[in-house]
């Protein structure tokens, strides 16, 4: 973690913590080539400072996230929201000498916010036959009491998932605060931090089989998430075939949802069907697509599958050395992202930095 790492040395390369000033105008457009992972991590890092957000971690029965949510602290990197009980939160911060003493800690049984809580979320399911005494029930799990932080102005995003499955995170978000109204497809995306540039491959997490429209919603969700961490969107829609080599079910579906984001996004740069080889490699572009405005500059990967894209992310991850950050949900009104029950500690902190940082558009 970057507390841990004054100086990383990467290909010959430091980059010190006094460079990170220096280099934060990069974020305002592509990332520079030569930034490696630790310290593009410390520039978003730098810009979740410099507009603190508050996050709820609803899972603080969980070590890890206690130690995520000190390093967050000491790192002034965002305002955390504990939900538990003080004591044995605080019992447990002092077996592993930890310092929470900035973290603001809420009970689920904290009356007057169950109260607030249920009389909004009745409102909210009314349709669904969600009474105040069934809101109370529902507010008993934690990930729905701090989705409700968020739709009430609590909190501004939350990042679950340590111990409760993926399901558990984003079913209380899509009843509660809902996709953007351009969007009906939830996806999710890993921000690739490789030793030389940054990439987002989506949807790698969430969207299984995605029809064209899911297909051209998630390419386009992947093309703001982007923007919003200094990435220059030039995106892909991945196949076996590039441009009409190929045929089959998966290139036409991947032809028609390029389709409709040129139609629907005529300001993002998109391409497809393209072969992984003809979206990275310049050489490869220029025989198999000239002249097309993504392919051998691609940075956005889109997989028509999610086998595809999350066995991509993780051989990539596993055997090129990248850094994996997410997934980051995309296409909810506010943030709320998912852990891997699996999380390192040091994922569960960039997934804070990252849910920070999309809270602050």
């Amino acid at each position: 973690s970057l507390e841990h790492a004054p100086v990383v040395a990467v290909s010959g390369s430091e980059v010190s913590p006094e460079d990170l000033a220096k280099l934060a105008p990069t974020l305002e457009k592509a990332p520079c080539p030569a930034i490696p992972p630790l310290a593009y991590q410390g520039l978003l890092t730098e810009r979740a400072k410099a507009a603190p957000r508050t996050i709820v971690l609803p899972e603080s029965e969980d070590d890890r996230v206690l130690q995520a949510a000190a390093q967050i602290l000491k790192l002034s990197a965002a305002n955390i929201i504990l939900l538990g009980e003080e004591d044995a939160i605080a019992s447990r911060a002092q077996e592993l000498n930890l310092d929470l003493a900035g973290a603001q800690v809420v009970s689920l049984r904290d009356e007057e916010l169950l109260n607030k809580y249920a009389s909004r979320l009745a409102e909210l399911r009314a349709h669904k036959g969600v009474t105040p005494e069934k809101a109370r029930q529902l507010l008993q799990d934690s990930a729905y009491f701090g989705t409700m932080m968020i739709e009430s102005g609590d909190a501004d995003g939350m990042v679950s998932g340590a111990c409760h499955t993926t399901a558990n995170t984003i079913r209380p978000a899509l009843q509660i605060i809902k996709t953007k109204p351009e969007v009906s497809t939830v996806s999710g995306a890993f921000l690739m931090l490789f030793s030389d540039h940054a990439a987002l491959y989506a949807d790698c997490a969430v969207s299984i089989d995605p029809n064209p429209s899911q297909l051209a919603d998630i390419a386009a969700a992947s093309a703001s998430t982007a923007s919003q961490f200094g990435i220059d969107p030039k995106v892909a829609l991945i196949s076996y075939s590039t441009g009409d080599s190929g045929s089959g079910e998966t290139v036409e579906k991947v032809l028609q949802a390029t389709q409709i984001v040129k139609e629907n996004h005529p300001e993002i740069a998109v391409d497809g069907p393209l072969q992984f080889d003809a979206a990275i490699d310049k050489t490869v572009a220029a025989k198999k697509c000239p002249g097309s405005p993504v392919a051998g500059q691609a940075n956005i990967f889109v997989f028509n599958h999610l086998d595809v894209g999350n066995c991509v992310y993780k051989a990539v991850q596993r055997t090129a050395g990248a850094v994996a950050v997410g997934p980051i949900l995309q296409g909810l009104n506010k943030p709320v992202n998912d852990l891997s029950r699996g999380a390192l500690i040091e994922d569960i902190v960039n997934t804070i930095i990252i849910t920070a940082v999309q809270a602050q558009a």
